[in-house]
């Protein structure tokens, strides 16, 4: 008789029925009784009222009541837990009872009670058992350990587990070195910097020794953890790869995924010319292509995961194409999964075999699946260019069978190989136009638009076809409609005068009776650039648009290391990071590949997939590899351990830093010497390009457009201007050793007047601003100021990461500027920067870099790096900073400089609505390092005399004026370098309104 008669019955007063069952003399039955209890229980039914019942019936011999008397206890522990105390003696009795299953049993319970009264008597049942001699127990006592940790942290740590949880690593049987692993990795991922798993060569090699005697469980186990440890040098990559091999061909998917999540880990260590990685590549192969014929939620795992692969390492499946042909009776989910990978692994080899294989899926009945088969096809003519010229053949005759969804996939993908071929395939033109009447869906709509629109000049009736579509403007989708804009001012630049009436009446839809903001933004910038300046918005609107790649799809790099180290895992299945799906308190650990950070790995083949998956930025952007900045690529970029003294300069930088100490930018003035040639970019700025020329217009994003746009990407060539250098080489002008004696009359008398003026207030800083966009740097936002705290200038940034991927390795690095400004350590962004995180960093700086003159004078080219990119921009310091704290002049040495200095260099400037009293004028400007010598007062006009000292030795006097009730001042300014007083007045203005 089987147990399910304990389910049927559903009388009125079984409890009391029950209680007097269990309370019986026979063990039959109680046995019957608790049977009954549990079926209950599992139906839904409370029975906790018959706790202290069920509770007596622990003390027993028999095995089977005992099992289902603690089921009964687990269940009911947390709601009764005075109660459930009532147990405790009976449990740590059985943790010494001679049979070891009862033994196990016991510590297993006592482990999932979740009562922490009664953690504190689990201790010492648990501390033996975990030296049990049975290992079957001492399995079962490991995992009893994570399962205490999770309930009380401290106790486990107080009673030392963690460290008997080390030992039992070191056991004789390999399924309690596999639970003690488990145990030590679930709670090194609750405790992410605990180091608790301190994996060493010598732990490494008693994990694969037990490897080959465990459960397939256990073997998982061990292998994900090999996977978090990083071998020394690639012998021992090599030694760990071999022994963790034979796992491949283990009957359990989970055990073969695992085995290859190590040995893809550990493969980034091994040099490719090495004879064992070929050996390593060929024997990946088979265990994948063994995945594949399981069953199919097992086949989609395999498939997730295999793409993961792909992308990485192309080449271990190369060859193995007709294993993912799709069969007549695969699941979509599996089909679609197939046809991706297909794609990633065409090359020219085997592109003749693809297309026949994607042809026939053209004529499935699946429509999902069609659809992806026709984009599948231009993808191929996108990836493998020798294949173009047959696809579109392909798509033609696909077009010609005049169904529907088959005719708007394949017009969706010709526009695409539009773009990677332009002036190739244009003679399809014609057949596409004669279809235009069946497309319905917004995406082929919007292709259809857009090949109108970029080739008007060849389509003779244009504008009848785009004015077709205009009559239901309202009635289209946001896509459509802003393709549809797009298009018709496309076409009103190429043929001005038969369309002014069609382009004027487009912009009147779009700005005036459109609700969208997106398609009314766009509709203003036309309008604006075609009334204004219609040669600019020629060049923005048909400017050349650089060629689509044919792996727009990849997984971004640094996400696909941190996926590869999760194969095996929910990770690889959603292609998303851990830390995308997994909620709660627990941290989640960013995984990466070892020897992938700057290594170059991937960009050695040219057919690895995450050196295709860095997308190009256009040349306007990236200078050339000649470039100042463009040594900046080959930086170390391991994290900084200390910050030790600023780099010693190098001779160049020397030169220039000895000339500045002595006359700065005087010498400017009297050598013309030929200064070292300086590196210039070859490449000019581009025309700024508009990302609505893109073939998907819903990117656009109407804030790209900006007055500052048209001026190159980063407002001037990165190499600066090479004329302003000259004069940098010349010898240093000394200043004089001792002035003359002061002449009598004139300006000396006014020195006895004044003394220091007013109390020192902080120094002026900018508030900060955006220096580089999220949108121009990959999801990397840069804001900034200048500030001067304590002597030294700082570069004070607040980096937010609004990728979808983790930054770390972050580096900078300076242009040659006006006055040498340099690093004076490395970027200290210590941790990783999580999506959607923001970090301040205070970078100081020194002032002996290189020199060479800027324009504007205070303009700073920085390059920043991290794992994903380099990036550009540029700003401007305002020169207050580099005044130095001993910028004060004598009285008589102030006199004679001021007559000395000629009085051609003399500029004067207005700061208008400053409303501030001369004395609380002195005050702000000391706090920033201009002091004031002396104070005069004539006619009710303050006359404040000043001096300031730049940090390479050029002098700057002024002569402040406050006239009392007036809120304009008068500033007068006196230098050997008048190339500075610009900047100085801008300066004084933002110290004085500040």
């Amino acid at each position: 008789m089987t147990d399910s008669k304990y389910f049927t019955t559903t009388k009125k007063g079984e409890i009391f029925e029950l209680k007097a069952e269990l309370n019986s003399d026979k063990k039959e039955k109680k046995k019957e009784a608790v049977k009954k209890v549990i079926a209950s229980m599992t139906v839904g039914k409370d029975v906790s009222a018959l706790f202290p019942d069920v509770v007596n019936c622990m003390q027993t011999d028999n095995l089977e009541l005992k099992k289902l008397v603690y089921l009964y206890l687990m269940n009911y522990a947390k709601s009764q837990p005075d109660m459930a105390i009532m147990a405790v003696n009976t449990f740590v009795k059985d943790c010494e009872d001679p049979n070891p299953l009862i033994r196990a049993l016991a510590v297993r319970t006592m482990g999932c009670i979740r009562v922490d009264k009664i953690t504190e008597y689990l201790c010492e049942p648990l501390r033996k058992c975990l030296k049990d001699e049975d290992p079957y127990v001492r399995k079962t006592a490991a995992v009893c350990v994570a399962k205490l940790h999770d309930i009380n942290a401290q106790l486990v740590e107080d009673q030392g587990f963690l460290d008997t949880l080390k030992d039992l690593i070191s056991d004789s049987n390999p399924m309690v070195v596999a639970n003690a692993v488990a145990a030590l990795s679930e709670i090194a991922e609750s405790h992410p910097n605990s180091n608790l798993l301190d994996l060493n060569p010598q732990t490494i090699n008693k994990l694969l020794t037990a490897l080959n005697e465990c459960t397939e469980w256990g073997q998982i186990f061990i292998l994900d953890c090999l996977a978090n440890y990083t071998p020394r040098d690639d012998r021992e990559s090599q030694s760990i790869c071999e022994r963790v091999t034979p796992r491949l061909s283990h009957a359990n998917s989970a055990v073969v995924l695992s085995a290859v999540k190590v040995l893809m880990k550990f493969m980034e260590m091994l040099p490719k010319d090495l004879d064992y990685y070929g050996t390593l590549l060929k024997k990946l192969a088979p265990p994948l292509v063994t995945l594949l014929s399981a069953e199919p939620e097992l086949q989609y795992v395999a498939l997730r995961n295999i793409n993961l692969i792909v992308q990485r390492r192309p080449e271990i499946l190369k060859h193995e194409m007709k294993v993912f042909f799709v069969k007549y009776n695969d699941p979509i989910y599996v089909k679609l999964e197939k046809l991706d990978i297909m794609i990633r692994l065409a090359s020219q080899a085997n592109i003749a075999q693809v297309l026949a294989e994607l042809k026939e899926y053209a004529t499935e009945v699946d429509v999902d699946f069609v659809r992806k088969a026709v984009r599948a096809i231009g993808r191929c003519a996108i990836k493998v260019e020798q294949s173009a010229e047959r696809c579109v053949s392909t798509l033609l005759d696909l077009i010609q069978t005049k169904v529907n969804y088959v005719v708007q996939e394949a017009i969706v993908v010709i526009k695409d190989i539009f773009r990677k071929y332009p002036n190739k395939y244009e003679s399809v033109i014609a057949t596409l136009c004669e279809n235009l009447d069946s497309l319905d869906e917004p995406e082929a709509r919007a292709a259809m638009i857009w090949i109108v629109g970029e080739y008007a000049e060849r389509i003779d009736n244009a504008d009848e076809l785009l004015e077709s579509f205009l009559e239901g403007f309202h009635d289209e989708s946001t896509q459509v409609q802003l393709q549809l804009l797009t298009a018709i001012v496309k076409l009103f630049l190429k043929k001005p005068t038969e369309t002014q009436e069609l382009v004027q009446q487009v912009l009147s839809l779009a700005t005036q009776d459109s609700d969208n903001p997106d398609l009314r933004d766009r509709g203003y910038i036309y309008w604006r650039l075609l009334s204004t300046d219609p040669v600019a918005a020629k060049e923005v609107v048909l400017a050349e648009k650089p060629l689509i790649s044919e792996e727009t799809d990849l997984i971004e790099p640094t996400l696909l290391e941190e996926l590869i180290c999760h194969i095996g895992t929910l990770a690889s299945v959603y292609h998303k990071p851990p830390s995308a799906f997994v909620e709660g308190s627990r941290g989640v650990q960013h995984k990466r590949l070892p020897g992938s950070a700057g290594s170059g790995e991937s960009a050695d083949s040219p057919d690895t997939g995450s050196a295709a998956g860095v997308s190009e930025a256009p040349p306007a952007v990236i200078p050339s590899q000649g470039d100042l900045l463009g040594d900046l690529l080959n930086l170390d970029l391991t994290p900084p351990t200390t910050t030790g003294p600023p780099p010693a300069p190098s001779s160049g930088m020397q030169m220039g830093a000895m000339d500045l100490l002595g006359g700065g930018l005087d010498s400017l003035m009297g050598d013309e010497s030929e200064p070292p040639p300086v590196p210039q970019r070859t490449d000019t700025p581009q025309s700024p390009q508009l990302s609505h020329q893109s073939p998907s217009p819903p990117d656009y994003s109407p804030t790209e457009v900006g007055p500052g746009d048209h001026a190159g990407p980063l407002g001037g060539d990165l190499g600066g201007s090479p004329a302003m250098g000259a004069g940098f080489g010349a010898p240093p002008a000394a200043m004089p050793a001792s002035f003359p004696a002061p002449v009598s009359g004139g300006l000396d008398d006014l020195f006895d007047l004044g003394g220091s003026v007013g109390m020192p207030m902080g120094a002026y800083s900018p508030p900060k601003s955006i220096w580089l966009p999220a949108m121009k740097a990959k999801g990397l936002e840069i804001s900034g100021t200048f500030a001067r705290r304590a002597g030294v200038i700082q570069m004070e940034m607040t980096l937010t990461n609004k990728a979808m991927s983790v930054m770390t390795d972050f580096a900078i690095q300076f242009n040659r500027n006006s006055f040498g400004l340099a690093p004076a350590g490395p970027l200290q962004v210590l941790t990783p920067v999580s999506p959607n995180q923001s970090i301040e960093v205070a970078l100081p700086l020194s002032t002996v870099g290189p020199v060479m003159k800027m324009e504007p004078l205070t303009n700073l080219q920085v390059a920043v790096k991290n794992n994903i990119d380099v990036f550009y921009f540029s700003s401007q310091y305002p020169i207050s900073m580099l005044f130095v704290e001993d910028g004060k002049m004598e009285r008589q040495v102030f006199l004679a400089t001021w007559k000395d200095i000629p009085n051609d260099n003399e500029a004067q400037f207005q700061i208008k609505d400053c409303h501030l009293s001369s004395d609380a004028a002195s005050s702000k400007l000391q706090a920033s390092n201009v002091f004031t010598i002396a104070k005069r007062t004539v006619e009710g006009q303050d006359m404040l005399y000043q001096s300031m000292k730049l940090t390479n030795g050029i002098w700057v006097l002024a002569e402040l004026r406050v006239q009392a009730g007036n809120p304009n001042y008068t500033v007068s300014l006196k230098c050997r370098a008048p190339e500075v007083s610009q900047c100085v007045f801008q300066s004084y203005e933002a110290m004085l309104k500040n």
